[in-house]
């Protein structure tokens, strides 16, 4: 008894561990984090952080060291003599270091951090619209393989009735009711139905293949792809990342606005000097000395108002420009998810019917058979029936596929 509940413990083991399910959500999640751009987040992050901190650096004290030494042809010179007071050297020496700090600056330094955030939220709003997309190739993707699924159950269905047919068609040879070229019929269709499947196995498998590739994880015929179960229709307000990569464009514009208003206001500085050279500060002494100079400055840049105008006009430009795409963008997705919802309803209205037509045919296929029983029909006719009811079935699957993807595909469109 121990031995064999350890026997049943390992097989159940063995098949859980070669046995995986995976949704389509879960498909969505694994290729945008298998997608190389993902590594782009990082690096936009990263080069925000540097952009900002370099720009809060001119909060900080600047300081710049210069040097001259300097041989002039004349110096000044006093016209009268003065006891002990001599003229200037020709050769000159000067080292200073000025330090500045910034007390106002109209706030410009807080405008250029605003516009290096925004510009970033850009850069990341449009990788969410590149990722976004793969949505779409997983679509089709995903439910690509799950018809091949549908469509290779249905084709075992059809190889089983098939071999039945061949069965039966020996026992009406044994009876007189069908010869050799009706055997050979059936015949035909169960090796095209061999050659349909080894297609529909080997697209399936090509499918996969892609598929495991975006997503960056091995997906075999063990693993089961969950089918999604019907829902509601999701409401046509569009949430796509588009509309956000739109706002993230108006609001560095308004970033931008700040900056080119910040450089219209002056700029106050506290400034040290400090310098050693000869002369120094006095320049009667011809002397090498140490000197210092501190005070506060003003500088504005009052040409900057030439361009205030043209540029603010330019900016203007480019929110029309972004408003006109904006709604370009909103009128072509209204117009696909209208499309897409006209598609559902088609698709969901053949599926009304699908179950009557098969119903139909099987009864047409009983006939069939019933005559081909009695010597009324050949089995040629009955073998028509038969893919006329394989056909019918192979509809609705399709169908009920196609259904699935339509409701996907409008999920996509407008991302509810």
């Amino acid at each position: 008894m121990g031995h064999r509940f350890v026997l049943l413990s390992m097989v159940f083991f063995l098949f859980h561990a070669g046995y995986s399910q995976i949704s389509i959500e879960e498909c969505y999640e694994k290729a945008e984090a298998n997608y190389p751009l993902i590594r782009q987040y990082g690096l936009i992050e990263k080069a925000m952080e540097y952009n900002l901190s370099n720009a809060s650096k001119g909060y900080l004290p600047q300081f710049q060291v210069s040097g001259k030494v300097s041989y002039q042809s004349e110096v000044t010179q006093i016209p009268i003599e003065v006891a002990g007071l001599k003229g200037l050297s020709k050769d000159q020496y000067s080292a200073t270091v000025d330090l500045n700090q910034n007390i106002w600056d109209g706030g410009t330094i807080k405008a250029q951090q605003e516009s290096i955030r925004t510009q970033a939220e850009i850069d990341k709003k449009n990788l969410e619209v590149t990722l976004y997309a793969i949505r779409e190739r997983v679509n089709q993707l995903f439910f690509g393989i799950l018809l091949y699924d549908e469509m290779l159950g249905q084709n075992t269905l059809y190889q089983e009735e098939l071999q039945r047919n061949f069965i039966q068609v020996l026992a009406y040879m044994e009876n007189g009711i069908a010869n050799q070229s009706d055997l050979e019929a059936v015949e035909v269709e169960q090796v095209q139905t061999s050659q349909n499947r080894i297609e529909l196995i080997h697209n399936k498998k090509a499918y996969l293949e892609i598929l495991s590739a975006l997503i960056g994880e091995k997906i075999d015929e063990s693993t089961e792809l969950i089918k999604p179960a019907p829902t509601r229709l999701p409401s046509l307000q569009i949430q796509r990342p588009e509309l956000l990569l739109y706002d993230a464009q108006f609001q560095n514009l308004e970033a931008r606005k700040k900056e080119i208003n910040a450089g219209l206001m002056p700029k106050f500085n506290l400034f040290i000097t400090g310098g050693y050279g000869k002369p120094g500060l006095n320049m009667l002494e011809d002397k090498f000395s140490a000197y210092y100079i501190g005070g506060i400055s003003l500088n504005w840049n009052l040409s900057n108002f030439y361009t205030k105008r043209n540029n603010l006009n330019n900016l203007e430009v480019n929110r029309s420009t972004i408003e006109t795409q904006r709604e370009t963008f909103l009128f072509n997705t209204g117009l696909d998810a209208t499309q897409s919802e006209n598609e559902i309803q088609k698709i969901s209205q053949l599926l009304n019917s699908d179950n009557d037509i098969i119903r139909l045919r099987e009864s047409v296929k009983r006939s069939a058979e019933a005559k081909v029983a009695n010597g009324t029909l050949s089995v040629l006719d009955l073998m028509k029936e038969v893919n006329a009811e394989q056909l019918a079935r192979q509809d609705k699957i399709v169908h009920e596929i196609q259904l699935l993807q339509a409701i996907y595909n409008l999920k996509y469109i407008i991302n509810n």
